[in-house]
Protein backbone atom coordinates (compact mmCIF):
# COMPACT_ATOMS: atom_id res chain seq x y z
CA UNK A 1 0.00 0.00 0.00
CA UNK A 2 2.89 2.46 0.72
CA UNK A 3 4.10 1.93 -2.38
CA UNK A 4 0.86 2.41 -4.16
CA UNK A 5 0.64 6.02 -2.18
CA UNK A 6 4.61 6.71 -3.64
CA UNK A 7 3.14 6.09 -7.19
CA UNK A 8 0.01 8.02 -6.65
CA UNK A 9 2.05 11.15 -6.09
CA UNK A 10 1.69 13.69 -8.96
CA UNK A 11 3.33 13.54 -12.64
CA UNK A 12 5.41 17.12 -12.09
CA UNK A 13 8.47 15.31 -10.17
CA UNK A 14 8.08 12.13 -12.02
CA UNK A 15 7.84 13.85 -15.59
CA UNK A 16 11.13 13.18 -16.72
CA UNK A 17 13.10 16.93 -18.16
CA UNK A 18 13.38 15.84 -21.77
CA UNK A 19 9.86 14.91 -22.56
CA UNK A 20 8.74 18.30 -21.60
CA UNK A 21 11.33 19.52 -23.65
CA UNK A 22 10.13 17.37 -26.84
CA UNK A 23 6.85 19.19 -25.99
CA UNK A 24 8.46 22.56 -26.29
CA UNK A 25 10.68 21.64 -28.99
CA UNK A 26 7.43 20.37 -30.91
CA UNK A 27 5.96 24.04 -31.38
CA UNK A 28 7.68 26.62 -33.23
CA UNK A 29 6.41 29.32 -31.12
CA UNK A 30 7.77 27.75 -28.22
CA UNK A 31 10.65 26.72 -29.19
CA UNK A 32 11.73 30.33 -30.52
CA UNK A 33 10.56 32.09 -27.45
CA UNK A 34 12.81 29.23 -25.12
CA UNK A 35 16.11 30.13 -27.35
CA UNK A 36 15.32 33.89 -27.00
CA UNK A 37 14.50 33.71 -22.97
CA UNK A 38 17.68 31.73 -22.88
CA UNK A 39 19.61 34.50 -25.18
CA UNK A 40 18.27 36.86 -22.51
CA UNK A 41 19.27 35.04 -19.67
CA UNK A 42 22.97 34.46 -20.95
CA UNK A 43 23.01 38.16 -21.53
CA UNK A 44 22.09 39.41 -18.13
CA UNK A 45 24.50 36.62 -16.49
CA UNK A 46 27.87 37.97 -19.15
CA UNK A 47 26.19 41.30 -18.00
CA UNK A 48 26.45 40.83 -14.14
CA UNK A 49 29.97 39.32 -14.67
CA UNK A 50 31.43 42.12 -16.58
CA UNK A 51 29.94 44.61 -14.22
CA UNK A 52 31.41 43.04 -11.26
CA UNK A 53 34.95 42.68 -13.08
CA UNK A 54 34.61 46.53 -14.01
CA UNK A 55 34.00 47.12 -9.99
CA UNK A 56 36.65 45.35 -8.97
CA UNK A 57 39.02 46.90 -11.46
CA UNK A 58 38.15 50.56 -11.45
CA UNK A 59 37.39 49.92 -14.73
CA UNK A 60 34.94 51.98 -16.97
CA UNK A 61 32.01 49.89 -18.40
CA UNK A 62 31.65 49.55 -22.33
CA UNK A 63 28.11 50.83 -22.11
CA UNK A 64 29.14 53.93 -19.91
CA UNK A 65 32.04 55.46 -22.47
CA UNK A 66 30.47 58.43 -23.82
CA UNK A 67 31.62 60.10 -27.06
CA UNK A 68 29.76 63.54 -27.15
CA UNK A 69 31.37 63.96 -31.07
CA UNK A 70 28.82 61.52 -32.01
CA UNK A 71 25.99 62.35 -30.04
CA UNK A 72 22.33 61.86 -31.73
CA UNK A 73 24.09 59.79 -34.43
CA UNK A 74 20.91 57.46 -36.31
CA UNK A 75 21.29 53.88 -36.88
CA UNK A 76 24.43 52.63 -38.53
CA UNK A 77 26.41 49.64 -39.32
CA UNK A 78 29.00 51.20 -36.44
CA UNK A 79 25.85 51.54 -34.23
CA UNK A 80 23.18 49.31 -34.99
CA UNK A 81 20.93 51.54 -32.95
CA UNK A 82 22.28 54.72 -33.02
CA UNK A 83 23.57 56.63 -29.67
CA UNK A 84 21.80 58.48 -27.29
CA UNK A 85 22.56 62.79 -25.62
CA UNK A 86 25.87 61.28 -24.63
CA UNK A 87 27.09 59.24 -27.14
CA UNK A 88 26.67 56.06 -25.80
CA UNK A 89 25.58 53.04 -28.32
CA UNK A 90 22.11 52.54 -27.59
CA UNK A 91 22.47 48.57 -28.69
CA UNK A 92 25.07 48.02 -26.08
CA UNK A 93 22.99 50.05 -22.93
CA UNK A 94 19.51 47.73 -24.38
CA UNK A 95 21.58 44.90 -24.25
CA UNK A 96 23.44 45.39 -20.95
CA UNK A 97 19.93 46.73 -19.24
CA UNK A 98 18.67 42.83 -19.79
CA UNK A 99 20.68 42.54 -16.33
CA UNK A 100 18.25 44.49 -14.48
CA UNK A 101 15.12 43.33 -16.46
CA UNK A 102 16.11 39.58 -15.84
CA UNK A 103 17.63 40.34 -12.06
CA UNK A 104 14.11 42.24 -11.16
CA UNK A 105 12.31 39.07 -12.75
CA UNK A 106 13.85 36.45 -10.85
CA UNK A 107 13.79 37.80 -7.45
CA UNK A 108 10.64 39.52 -7.40
CA UNK A 109 8.81 36.67 -9.01
CA UNK A 110 10.79 34.40 -6.70
CA UNK A 111 9.25 36.36 -3.74
CA UNK A 112 5.37 36.06 -4.91
CA UNK A 113 6.02 32.46 -5.74
CA UNK A 114 7.35 31.57 -1.87
CA UNK A 115 4.67 33.46 0.01
CA UNK A 116 1.61 32.18 -2.27
CA UNK A 117 2.43 28.53 -2.41
CA UNK A 118 3.49 28.65 1.96
CA UNK A 119 0.12 30.69 2.47
CA UNK A 120 -2.24 28.95 -0.45
CA UNK A 121 -0.86 25.54 0.20
CA UNK A 122 -1.17 25.91 4.14
CA UNK A 123 -4.49 27.14 3.86
CA UNK A 124 -6.09 24.77 1.48
CA UNK A 125 -4.69 21.79 3.45
CA UNK A 126 -5.16 22.66 6.85
CA UNK A 127 -7.78 25.14 6.50
CA UNK A 128 -9.70 26.10 9.98
CA UNK A 129 -8.32 29.86 11.18
CA UNK A 130 -5.09 29.15 9.09
CA UNK A 131 -7.74 29.49 5.84
CA UNK A 132 -9.50 32.85 7.44
CA UNK A 133 -6.00 34.65 8.08
CA UNK A 134 -4.83 33.74 4.68
CA UNK A 135 -8.06 34.64 3.32
CA UNK A 136 -8.28 38.20 5.18
CA UNK A 137 -3.95 38.35 4.01
CA UNK A 138 -4.71 38.07 0.30
CA UNK A 139 -7.52 39.90 0.15
CA UNK A 140 -6.28 42.94 1.84
CA UNK A 141 -3.19 42.91 -0.73
CA UNK A 142 -5.67 42.19 -3.69
CA UNK A 143 -7.49 45.69 -2.63
CA UNK A 144 -3.95 47.82 -2.48
CA UNK A 145 -2.93 49.65 -5.58
CA UNK A 146 0.16 47.97 -6.25
CA UNK A 147 1.61 50.49 -8.15
CA UNK A 148 1.57 52.90 -6.03
CA UNK A 149 2.32 50.81 -3.17
CA UNK A 150 5.81 49.92 -5.13
CA UNK A 151 6.53 53.32 -5.81
CA UNK A 152 5.88 54.57 -2.52
CA UNK A 153 8.04 51.86 -1.23
CA UNK A 154 10.80 52.53 -3.89
CA UNK A 155 10.52 56.32 -2.88
CA UNK A 156 11.13 56.25 1.05
CA UNK A 157 14.20 53.92 -0.19
CA UNK A 158 15.97 55.91 -3.00
CA UNK A 159 15.21 59.44 -1.11
CA UNK A 160 16.66 58.19 2.61
CA UNK A 161 13.57 58.32 4.17
CA UNK A 162 14.43 54.71 6.23
CA UNK A 163 15.41 54.96 9.70
CA UNK A 164 19.05 54.32 10.62
CA UNK A 165 19.10 50.51 11.30
CA UNK A 166 16.38 49.70 8.63
CA UNK A 167 18.07 51.76 6.07
CA UNK A 168 21.62 49.77 6.93
CA UNK A 169 19.74 46.63 6.36
CA UNK A 170 18.94 47.76 2.74
CA UNK A 171 22.40 48.80 1.95
CA UNK A 172 23.72 45.65 3.27
CA UNK A 173 20.98 43.28 1.39
CA UNK A 174 21.58 45.78 -1.87
CA UNK A 175 25.76 45.09 -1.58
CA UNK A 176 25.03 41.45 -1.48
CA UNK A 177 22.74 41.51 -4.41
CA UNK A 178 24.86 44.20 -6.21
CA UNK A 179 21.84 46.23 -6.75
CA UNK A 180 20.90 49.91 -5.52
CA UNK A 181 18.84 50.17 -2.57
CA UNK A 182 16.38 51.75 -4.64
CA UNK A 183 15.89 48.74 -6.76
CA UNK A 184 15.93 46.26 -4.22
CA UNK A 185 12.68 48.26 -2.59
CA UNK A 186 11.55 47.40 -6.34
CA UNK A 187 11.96 44.13 -5.65
CA UNK A 188 10.60 43.67 -2.81
CA UNK A 189 7.47 46.08 -3.50
CA UNK A 190 6.42 43.30 -6.78
CA UNK A 191 7.14 40.56 -4.88
CA UNK A 192 4.93 41.77 -1.63
CA UNK A 193 2.06 42.65 -4.01
CA UNK A 194 2.50 40.20 -6.63
CA UNK A 195 1.11 36.74 -4.60
CA UNK A 196 -2.12 37.11 -4.35
CA UNK A 197 -3.63 35.23 -7.72
CA UNK A 198 -1.05 32.38 -6.82
CA UNK A 199 -2.26 32.19 -3.56
CA UNK A 200 -6.25 31.80 -4.29
CA UNK A 201 -5.20 29.12 -6.95
CA UNK A 202 -2.44 27.13 -4.93
CA UNK A 203 -5.46 27.28 -1.93
CA UNK A 204 -8.14 26.17 -4.00
CA UNK A 205 -6.10 22.92 -6.25
CA UNK A 206 -4.89 21.98 -2.35
CA UNK A 207 -8.34 22.00 -1.50
CA UNK A 208 -9.19 19.39 -3.84
CA UNK A 209 -6.08 17.81 -4.23
CA UNK A 210 -6.27 17.10 -0.28
CA UNK A 211 -9.49 14.92 -1.16
CA UNK A 212 -7.26 12.28 -3.30
CA UNK A 213 -6.84 9.01 -2.34
CA UNK A 214 -3.25 9.26 -1.88
CA UNK A 215 -3.40 11.89 0.00
CA UNK A 216 -6.20 10.03 2.51
CA UNK A 217 -3.32 6.69 2.42
CA UNK A 218 -1.07 8.60 3.13
CA UNK A 219 -2.95 10.34 6.35
CA UNK A 220 -3.82 6.70 7.15
CA UNK A 221 -0.35 5.45 7.04
CA UNK A 222 0.60 7.89 9.15
CA UNK A 223 2.63 10.30 7.21
CA UNK A 224 3.36 13.84 8.92
CA UNK A 225 1.64 16.53 7.36
CA UNK A 226 4.79 18.12 5.69
CA UNK A 227 5.76 15.09 4.59
CA UNK A 228 1.98 15.15 2.62
CA UNK A 229 2.44 18.60 1.37
CA UNK A 230 5.73 18.66 0.01
CA UNK A 231 5.69 14.85 -0.87
CA UNK A 232 2.09 14.54 -2.15
CA UNK A 233 0.60 18.13 -2.78
CA UNK A 234 2.87 20.63 -3.69
CA UNK A 235 4.88 18.14 -6.84
CA UNK A 236 0.95 18.35 -8.13
CA UNK A 237 1.29 22.08 -8.15
CA UNK A 238 4.05 23.04 -9.68
CA UNK A 239 2.70 23.16 -13.18
CA UNK A 240 0.54 26.12 -11.95
CA UNK A 241 3.95 27.95 -10.26
CA UNK A 242 5.83 27.10 -13.14
CA UNK A 243 3.13 29.36 -15.41
CA UNK A 244 2.69 31.53 -12.75
CA UNK A 245 6.41 32.21 -12.81
CA UNK A 246 6.83 32.87 -15.99
CA UNK A 247 4.00 35.68 -16.32
CA UNK A 248 4.75 37.61 -12.65
CA UNK A 249 8.51 37.95 -14.88
CA UNK A 250 6.99 39.57 -17.35
CA UNK A 251 4.89 41.80 -15.13
CA UNK A 252 7.87 42.75 -12.87
CA UNK A 253 10.10 43.44 -15.81
CA UNK A 254 7.16 45.52 -17.17
CA UNK A 255 6.33 46.97 -13.80
CA UNK A 256 10.63 47.80 -13.32
CA UNK A 257 10.36 49.89 -16.76
CA UNK A 258 7.47 51.71 -15.39
CA UNK A 259 9.57 52.73 -11.90
CA UNK A 260 12.34 53.40 -13.59
CA UNK A 261 10.49 55.65 -16.31
CA UNK A 262 9.31 57.85 -13.17
CA UNK A 263 13.15 57.94 -12.00
CA UNK A 264 12.38 55.48 -8.69
CA UNK A 265 14.17 52.45 -10.31
CA UNK A 266 17.80 52.06 -11.01
CA UNK A 267 19.91 55.01 -11.10
CA UNK A 268 23.44 54.10 -12.19
CA UNK A 269 23.07 51.10 -14.39
CA UNK A 270 21.52 50.35 -18.09
CA UNK A 271 17.55 50.27 -17.80
CA UNK A 272 14.97 50.50 -20.39
CA UNK A 273 12.75 52.57 -18.81
CA UNK A 274 15.62 55.24 -17.86
CA UNK A 275 16.63 54.93 -22.06
CA UNK A 276 13.00 55.26 -22.55
CA UNK A 277 12.75 58.44 -19.80
CA UNK A 278 16.09 59.73 -21.56
CA UNK A 279 14.70 59.54 -25.45
CA UNK A 280 11.03 60.78 -25.05
CA UNK A 281 12.52 64.09 -24.81
CA UNK A 282 13.64 64.15 -28.36
CA UNK A 283 10.96 62.25 -30.46
CA UNK A 284 9.49 65.24 -31.59
CA UNK A 285 13.38 65.88 -33.21
CA UNK A 286 12.75 62.60 -35.09
CA UNK A 287 15.01 60.84 -32.58
CA UNK A 288 13.11 57.83 -31.94
CA UNK A 289 15.85 54.80 -32.00
CA UNK A 290 16.81 55.00 -28.13
CA UNK A 291 13.06 54.74 -27.26
CA UNK A 292 12.39 52.11 -29.86
CA UNK A 293 15.42 49.94 -29.32
CA UNK A 294 14.46 49.90 -25.32
CA UNK A 295 10.97 49.14 -26.13
CA UNK A 296 11.75 46.18 -28.81
CA UNK A 297 13.86 44.51 -26.63
CA UNK A 298 11.18 44.66 -23.78
CA UNK A 299 8.59 43.85 -25.83
CA UNK A 300 10.98 40.70 -27.22
CA UNK A 301 11.20 39.47 -23.54
CA UNK A 302 7.86 39.77 -22.14
CA UNK A 303 6.41 38.13 -25.34
CA UNK A 304 8.44 35.00 -25.09
CA UNK A 305 8.26 34.29 -21.24
CA UNK A 306 3.92 34.65 -22.18
CA UNK A 307 4.17 32.16 -25.29
CA UNK A 308 6.69 30.35 -23.14
CA UNK A 309 4.36 29.90 -20.18
CA UNK A 310 1.45 28.97 -22.09
CA UNK A 311 3.60 26.25 -23.58
CA UNK A 312 4.76 25.07 -20.35
CA UNK A 313 1.31 25.27 -19.35
CA UNK A 314 -0.01 22.61 -21.69
CA UNK A 315 3.60 20.37 -21.37
CA UNK A 316 3.47 20.18 -17.41
CA UNK A 317 -0.21 20.29 -16.43
CA UNK A 318 -1.19 16.72 -15.54
CA UNK A 319 -5.26 17.09 -16.62
CA UNK A 320 -3.64 18.47 -19.82
CA UNK A 321 -1.88 15.45 -20.40
CA UNK A 322 -4.04 12.55 -19.43
CA UNK A 323 -6.08 13.98 -22.06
Amino acid sequence: MREGVESSAAGFSRRPFPDTLRKLCAKKFALASLIICLLYLGAAVFAEIYSGYCDATGTEAVYQIQNHAERFQPPSWNHPLGTDYLGRDVLIRAIFAAKTAVKVGIVASLISAAIGVCLGICAGYFGGWIDDVAEWLYSTFASMPSLLFILAFALLVSKGFLFGPLAAAFELAARILRTEPGMLAVYLGIGLTGWVSLCRVVRAETMRLRERQYVLAAKALGQTDFRILFRHILPNLMHVVIVYFTMRFAFAIMTEVIVSYLGLGVQFEPSWGVMIADGQERLWRGIWWEVGGATLFMFLLVLALNILGDALRDALDPRLSEE
